[in-house]
């Protein structure tokens, strides 16, 4: 897990489906997961996952700090 300041956070999120998606958040580590709630459907839930996105992954990805996104499967 990289910890580095700029870093971004993945985040596994369940759909009322039970389907899993990936979102990644350009955001401190504690807030990584209400950030990723407030951009999903109501009752959908979210699991900080262990491993980071480091600033040069992140800028691959042309995130800004703040940014939210879903990863595509």
């Amino acid at each position: 897990m990289v910890q580095a300041s700029g870093a971004a956070h993945l985040v596994r999120v369940i759909t009322d489906d039970l389907e899993y998606q990936i979102w990644v958040a350009a955001t401190s580590r504690e807030d990584a997961v209400s950030t990723v709630l407030e951009c999903v459907p109501e009752g959908w839930s979210a699991l900080l996952l262990d491993q980071s996105l480091d600033p040069n992954e992140a800028a691959v990805l042309k995130l800004e700090p703040g940014d939210v996104r879903r990863l595509k499967e």
